[in-house]
């Protein structure tokens, strides 16, 4: 069994009941953190999950709503793991993740001298390993085996979408992304999918440009379930909403979803939980 918590279902605009973009994968004791919106470790928190037990973050794109909390949980899990010699916090993600990384490194640079300086057991600063990677395996180990494909989100290039396998179950998150090729390949077959969502019937019609520009590179609900039911898999799980989700109108975007998809269509709040078993 794999489950899914949405940490995070918000967007770049900062929402009081909901974080920013992060979805949290557990299986076979294991807990994997895709991407680090704003607020994360305060919804980590509240299902048990720190930092310091997280296996590895993995990170759809570069996108400052899908990384804006990264210097926090990287601060957060050397401060808070006491075991000698801990283990580096696997960071994987596209080209130009390391670059984001040491750049976050060096603004948090102060703070890790100051905390180097006052405790005789923080020696070293953060250790973080970092791993880019565009298109297949990124990791197997203890049963639990991730994959990666490219997605479409251009012009932010590139970006990709994650796959996390367990005891013959399959867990796939898009990120954002246009519906491609590279994502159905990911997603064929797979027990769910984790999918960000866009409203373009409604964010179309905002007489904002800056608005209606991000209609070219998102998926709509419809879009999204389209994409589900190509690849043939099980669940949709719609996340990342726009414009946000309103209390009551849950059956408005179930319903969008259903007239592309016929299989289970789960949405909802941050710690929303959904547990996947194998077909």
């Amino acid at each position: 069994m794999i489950e899914i918590t949405l940490l995070g279902t918000g967007s770049p605009i900062p929402d009081p009941n909901r974080a920013g973009p992060a979805t949290l994968v557990r299986t076979g004791g294991q807990a994997f953190l895709v991407d680090c919106g704003r607020g994360v470790l305060q919804r980590a928190a509240a299902v048990g999950v720190g930092a310091a037990g997280l296996s590895a973050l993995l990170l759809t794109h570069l996108h400052s709503d899908h990384i804006g909390d990264l210097g926090d949980l990287i601060i957060t899990r050397w401060i808070s793991t006491f075991a000698p010699d801990p283990a580096p916090l696997p960071i994987i993600g596209p080209p130009g993740t390391a670059e984001t990384v040491e750049a976050t490194l060096k603004a948090f640079g102060h703070d890790i001298g100051y905390r180097i300086a006052h405790h005789a057991d923080l020696n070293a600063p953060p250790a973080v390993e970092v791993h880019e990677h565009t298109e297949g395996p990124v990791w197997d180990r203890d049963g639990i085996s991730i994959r990666v494909a490219p997605t479409d989100h251009r012009p932010v290039a590139p970006t990709i979408g994650f796959r996390i396998e367990s005891e013959a179950t399959s867990v796939v998150l898009a990120g954002d992304t246009v519906p491609c090729a590279g994502l159905d390949a990911l997603a064929a077959g797979a027990d769910a999918l984790v999918h960000t969502v866009i409203r373009k019937d409604i964010v179309g019609n905002i007489p904002q440009q800056r608005l209606q520009d991000i209609c070219d590179y998102h998926s709509s609900v419809e879009e999204a379930a389209d994409t589900a039911a190509r690849a043939g898999v099980g669940t949709l799980v719609m996340t990342h909403y726009v414009p946000a989700l309103v209390p009551g109108q849950e059956e408005q975007w179930r319903a969008l979803a259903a007239s592309k998809f016929g299989g289970r269509v789960e949405l909802g709040d941050d710690l929303h939980r959904v547990e996947v078993n194998p077909r």
